[in-house]
């Protein structure tokens, strides 16, 4: 088929000097080039592409859904393109087309360039056209772009630019910037500092509270939405009057229609929505109820399992879903930085992965949190933290969702309902050491080999996996009483009844928190070993919280209604026999002038035994055997 009677000649140019009010159908453009713009392998990729009518061409961007047209070769040189809903934008003083949607017209083949197109830019700036003052429309199409990662596709202006986006004059109704029953939506993927005439349909799924603030110069109080449509979401916060006025009309859930709101750069280090642009609520700001949400999607998540967690860096935020293995109780941390005292409470959640991970809510969250054990909880952009392990953290910005009503929910139920409920769950511990050793790969050995191979006896320390058995575990000083402040974990000192004390923090607190320093030792094959472990490899292989097993005990500041000795002492015996794989960290320690190898456990998980046997397999191979 010849394609140059389909080509919609010379549109670029109505495109970027139309007149303000006009529409912009779909027009039909061929693919000059296209070109990968990631600056690195970790950053959101984005491409541009260069688009022709045949009498002119222009520098597109595409948005971050359409990059799979790129990837999987549908959209490349020679390519005929319907363009079905676009953006004309400036970057840098330089005249952008942002395209939101399109569809390769395979029908029509590859071909050469078609006719001598010359650069539009060029030739407006030769004909004294500059960019004038922004009157933006919305984009129209003939449907909607498809859900995208809600990245930005704008790149970054060294000033914001106002935008103007204009469109041949058609007759066709179906592209009116304004329907007869509301204002035209524009999609939450299309929002940008470079326009300030556009109405999104939206959910809020999450409001933060009310927060203050008070300094020498100011004071004033704010909070925080997060709006969700098809193509991605956007955070938004209201400041002083206008947290008076939309903190009580919006809520989560609801769906609202909402317009002339300031678009500014999102502040990542606030924020955990995945959008380069945030809003701002002012004084003009509309914002509307709509009653008809059956279009708009609820909560997006992108979850992470908790096996997985390991492979994420420090302080990223994520999606993640489990079962509710256990609850503790509140207490109350002391932030070092500005000495103010916060509830917490921490949960174990496991899932299909066998690992178990605490996550930590805070705040009125953690005191009014009633969610039962066993319940599937979904939680929304939590922290993670690499301190003393992996653990989660909630923010003033996460979401939590309880039994949610999607396939995730389900499959993670109906798995839990089928385990043993005194199945031992593997965690991920102390890890950051071990990527302080340079980021090598463990080390096998034996316990055999720990001692002919002198492990531990060098300068620095050494890191290597074992297997091996429980045969005893020391159960004098097994626990310790710590501090609950955040990070610290120091002893406390019981200086009267229902006070105890921390040396470090200068805080007193009605009972301590448990926490495991067990002494275990194990053998193989080969030889035996002393083993020294903390409070998450400990919960492992005890199968309790240091409170839980100090409770038992009758230990000072716990309930002494609950004292159990011969649990207690049951505790030790089931724990004994097991076998676990370790990672340790062998380092010599130099104590009244004599030297010693300590084995410390960073971290343990029950034998994979499919992964057992492959290795097997694999050494066998090695002397030539089948």
């Amino acid at each position: 088929m010849d394609p140059t009677s389909a080509i919609s000649i010379g549109s670029l140019r109505n495109v970027f000097s139309g007149q303000p009010g006009q529409v912009l159908p779909p027009i039909i453009v061929q693919c000059l080039q296209t070109k990968n713009l990631t600056p690195t392998p970790q950053a959101q990729e984005r491409y541009r592409v260069v688009f022709s009518d045949t009498e002119h061409f222009v520098q597109c961007m595409l948005a971050t859904q359409l990059n799979y047209f790129v990837k999987n070769g549908e959209l490349e040189r020679g390519a005929i393109v319907r363009l079905k809903s676009y953006q004309a934008n400036q970057v840098n003083q330089r005249r952008v087309l942002i395209v939101i949607d399109l569809e390769v017209l395979k029908e029509y083949g590859l071909h050469e360039k078609i006719g001598t197109p010359d650069s539009l830019e060029k030739m407006l700036v030769a004909a004294g056209e500059a960019p004038s003052a922004p009157v933006p429309t919305s984009v129209s199409a003939a449907a909607p772009p498809a859900a995208s990662t809600a990245n930005s596709f704008y790149g970054r202006p060294s000033a914001p630019q106002p935008v103007q986006r204009y469109s041949e004059p058609k007759q066709n109704s179906s592209y009116s910037a304004q329907s007869k029953s509301g204002p035209h939506i524009s999609p939450i993927e299309a929002i940008s500092p470079y326009q300030n005439k556009w109405t999104i349909k939206a959910r809020v799924t999450n409001k933060s509270p009310i927060k203050t603030w008070k300094n020498p110069r100011t004071e004033g109080k704010l909070f925080t939405v997060t709006f969700i449509d098809d193509t991605g979401e956007i955070r938004a916060t209201g400041f002083k009057e206008q947290c008076d006025s939309f903190y009580d009309l919006l809520q989560e859930n609801q769906v609202y229609y909402i317009s002339k709101c300031r678009v500014v750069m999102a502040k990542k280090q606030f924020s955990n929505v995945n959008n380069d642009y945030e809003l701002t609520f002012e004084k003009d700001t509309e914002i509307e109820k709509c009653e008809d949400a059956s279009d708009v999607p609820q909560v997006r998540f992108n979850f992470t399992l908790l096996g997985d967690l390991e492979r994420v860096g420090k302080d990223t935020l994520v999606d993640v879903i489990g079962v509710v293995k256990s609850v503790g109780e509140v207490s109350e941390t002391t932030s070092k930085t500005t000495q103010k005292s916060y509830q917490k409470r921490e949960i174990e959640l496991v899932d299909t992965t066998d690992y178990m991970v605490r996550l930590t809510v805070w705040g009125a969250i953690a005191q009014n949190f009633e969610v039962q054990p066993e319940s599937v909880v979904a939680f929304k952009g939590v922290k993670v933290s690499d301190f003393g392990g992996i653990s989660l953290s909630m923010l003033m910005s996460s979401s939590m969702t309880i039994d949610p009503d999607i396939d995730e929910a389900h499959k993670l139920k109906g798995w839990f309902i089928a385990q043993d409920r005194s199945k031992t769950f593997s965690s991920h511990q102390a890890l950051a050491g071990m990527r302080s050793a340079g980021g090598h790969k463990d080390v096998y050995k034996t316990l055999g080999q720990l001692v002919d191979d002198k492990v531990g006896e060098g300068d620095e320390p050494e890191y290597y996996t074992t297997k091996a058995t429980i045969v005893y575990i020391k159960q004098e000083n097994a626990c310790y009483a710590a501090c609950s402040s955040e990070n610290c974990n120091k002893k406390v000192v019981q200086v009267d009844e229902g006070r105890w004390t921390c040396a470090k923090c200068d805080k007193t607190f009605p009972r301590p928190q448990y926490r495991y320093i067990i002494t275990i030792s194990v053998n193989d094959a080969y030889n035996q070993a002393w083993f020294s472990c903390f409070d998450d490899v400990g919960r492992l292989i005890m199968g309790m919280s240091a409170d839980e097993l100090e409770t038992l005990r009758g230990a000072d500041g716990m309930d002494p209604d609950k004292k159990d000795e011969a649990a207690y002492s049951e505790a030790f015996s089931e724990a004994n026999g097991k076998t676990y794989i370790f990672r340790c960290r062998a380092k010599t320690d130099t104590y009244n002038d004599t030297s010693r190898v300590r084995h410390q456990v960073l971290s343990a998980s029950e034998p994979n035994y499919v992964a057992e046997c492959a290795k097997l397999i694999e050494t066998i191979k090695l002397y030539g055997q089948d």
